[in-house]
């Protein structure tokens, strides 16, 4: 279940393609096509720190295509996690997943804004991000147990800022981008990578990384 509101992206949408040279198809402009694979890369993530991926998921993961730049650190990282998804086991991930984010009593890593920028979870962080989330509209699902703040549901947020056809203009997905994920999602990632009990979510985190990086590049182009 989604941790925010979100749009009608069906889980099962194909995983993004790293494809630059590629022709958009439907006659959709090069921006449409970079803001849909934008969008799709933060539900991915999102979907990936909700739960454990299923037998489908990593399936689809395996598929994923690297395009021509396969030196590129984006798509070493799309083919690393492809590669991670060809050898997992969905019972190991469950536990992985757990002892990871869920454990008995709190996992080996704290996925939350809160925790990351102030030390306390439910803490000043959050009430910032709810008060610019109720300025955009973005309300939280009910009986979801995790606040807005949790890495997963600021994946879901910015997904639905970068859509292309309900999103939000370039300046705020920065605004956005630059108050609420960047201050934290770069070492969050560093942590994840290098965590004991991280081995599937070490190549996750690797593609977290080069994804910020890209999206830090991209927000900050003139459009």
């Amino acid at each position: 279940m989604p941790l925010v509101s979100n749009p009608d992206r069906p889980e099962n949408r194909p995983v993004p393609a790293i494809d630059r040279d590629k022709a958009p198809p439907d006659g959709r402009s090069a921006l449409t096509e970079a803001e849909t694979v934008r969008a799709d890369t933060y539900v991915l993530l999102a979907r990936l720190f909700r739960a454990p991926p299923d037998q489908a998921l990593l399936d689809r993961l395996m598929a994923c295509r690297v395009g021509d730049e396969q030196d590129a650190p984006l798509a070493k990282a799309w083919a690393g996690l492809a590669d991670a998804s060809r050898q997992a086991d969905p019972r190991s991930l469950d536990d992985e997943f757990h002892a990871l984010f869920i454990g008995l009593g709190r996992g080996e890593l704290l996925p939350y804004a809160s925790w990351y920028l102030s030390g306390f979870l439910l803490d000043k962080p959050l009430a910032q991000l709810r008060a610019d989330l109720k300025k955009l509209g973005i309300e939280r699902v009910e009986d979801v147990s995790e606040s807005e703040d949790h890495v997963a549901a600021l994946c879901e947020t910015m997904a639905l800022l970068v859509d292309a056809d309900a999103g939000i203009d370039h300046a705020g997905q920065k605004k956005f981008f630059d108050r609420h994920f960047h201050p934290w999602v770069p070492r969050f990632f560093a942590d994840l990578r290098t965590a004991k009990h991280s081995d599937f979510y070490r190549r996750v985190a690797d593609l977290g990384q080069q994804f910020i990086e890209f999206e830090q590049s991209w927000l900050s182009l003139p459009q």
